[in-house]
């Protein structure tokens, strides 16, 4: 395959000038991710024989960008900063229309196929994203949102980054819904966004949280990062289901649900497939919404991150002794546990002792780290040529055991983007238990 030819770049602002100079804080939840990497998803659509000229295409992709940040307006912005005599800082993010990039570009000779039919994520993949190794911190320089257009030779991928301090998934898919509805002709968007950002314990507005330097001021991470493949393994409704029964069945329970069970199916298989000590301790990291979670809640438009992290650590031979049942009991258990007291505990912790997310830190103890959701309307976007046919995501915040979830292509099934060390993966396709639960990827 051939590389990415960059047609052009250009600065996209909203058409009104309403929020200009509005100014909106963050809250712990977005701090949080300040040293990690932005939110990096993308789409590939059929390229429709009926299909405009590329350069009006293009031109008609902008105006409805344009026209979408006018109701995600601080997308359009920058993070800002004041240092304070005490020797912290706080962030915010400036509402001044600076622009969100966006990004043409062709990969000449590249078919759907190409994409979709090897069995590991071509590396091309990820030259289809925007702003590549840009970490959410460096947005006062940087834009907020970087969208990038890729022609293929029968498709068309649309590629889009947000800084995640900004967003979360929820909020991430939310707007790019929005902009296909707004790229379809319509006025107004489905789900309006709500921008104010709250103090996450008593629904006030947010007031300004101060951080100290010191902690981005050894920011630098020295560790060389392992060399990495992804593979995206497809679920069906059926599979998840009979994981679900096996898994309650096991554990004598009916509370454990399906998402639970197949995370604790490939936690348990990537852990044999790993060469780890017997009684090492290991990690399971997922991030625990918060929307319908606090009192009062969150508005699901919310536009922010709505999610805390949350840990499950079992020690390998308990994960391989006890079998499914007990370890989507213990998922089922960590999860269960986030009760309003606790998340008040918390929210509370993080702003007396505001410690930052790094990728070293997530990456400990050949930790399993979850993102995404197969909740989230991934297929949503429509843009006039039909719904997407596959999703992939980009570099950003991946390591040797990033687990990347979204719904499957049928009702009810689930794809995981696996991203792992060559070996790790080997010994994954030769694993008979996690392979029997898999099936063959949905295709176009």
């Amino acid at each position: 395959m051939e590389n990415i030819r960059l047609l052009s770049t250009s600065m996209v602002q909203a058409t009104t000038d309403k929020l200009t100079d509005v100014r909106i804080e963050l809250t712990q939840c977005d701090l949080k991710l300040l040293l990690l990497g932005a939110i990096q998803k993308g789409l590939l659509f059929i390229k429709p024989k009926s299909l405009e000229d590329q350069n009006l295409l293009i031109h008609h992709l902008r105006t409805s960008l344009s026209r979408t940040l006018n109701f995600f307006n601080p997308l359009a912005g920058r993070l800002a900063t004041v240092e304070h005599d005490d020797s912290t800082v706080s962030f915010f993010i400036d509402c001044n229309n600076a622009g969100a990039q966006f990004v043409h570009a062709a990969a000449d000779g590249v078919t759907m196929a190409d994409i979709l039919h090897p069995l590991y994520v071509p590396p091309i993949v990820h030259s289809f994203f925007p702003l590549n190794g840009v970490l959410n911190y460096e947005a006062v320089s940087k834009p907020l949102l970087a969208v990038q257009v890729t022609e293929l030779a029968d498709g068309i991928f649309v590629g889009c980054t947000i800084n995640h301090v900004a967003v979360d998934g929820t909020s991430f898919w939310n707007f790019f819904n929005s902009w296909s509805e707004i790229h379809r002709g319509l006025d107004h968007i489905s789900n309006i966004p709500v921008l104010e950002r709250w103090s996450l314990l008593n629904g006030s507005i947010s007031p300004p949280i101060r951080l100290p330097l010191s902690i981005l001021n050894n920011c630098s991470d020295t560790s060389i990062p392992s060399p990495l493949q992804e593979r995206v393994f497809h679920f069906t409704k059926g599979k998840i289901a009979m994981l679900k029964a096996k898994a309650n069945a096991e554990a004598a329970s009916t509370s454990i649900s399906s998402l639970q069970s197949l995370l604790a199916h490939i936690w348990r298989a990537t852990t044999r497939s790993r060469l780890v000590e017997h009684d090492k301790e290991i990690d399971l990291i997922l991030f625990i919404g918060l929307r319908t979670r606090l009192q009062p809640p969150l508005p699901e438009s919310y536009c922010g991150n709505g999610v805390v992290a949350g840990t499950v650590t079992l020690r390998r031979r308990e994960i391989l002794e006890h079998g499914l049942g007990f370890v989507a009991l213990e998922i089922n258990r960590v999860v269960s546990s986030y009760t309003k007291n606790k998340l008040t505990d918390t929210l509370e912790s993080s702003l007396k002792n505001p410690g930052l997310l790094t990728m070293a830190g997530i990456a400990r103890n050949k930790s399993l780290a979850i993102s995404s959701s197969p909740r989230h309307n991934v297929y949503g976007p429509d843009f006039g040529w039909g719904r997407a046919v596959a999703v992939r995501s980009g570099p950003a915040n991946k390591f040797d055991g990033k687990v990347t979830l979204f719904p499957g292509l049928e009702e009810g099934s689930t794809d995981i983007e696996l991203s792992v060390v060559p070996e790790t993966l080997k010994a994954l396709e030769n694993d008979l238990e996690f392979m029997d639960a898999v099936a063959m990827s949905s295709d176009f």
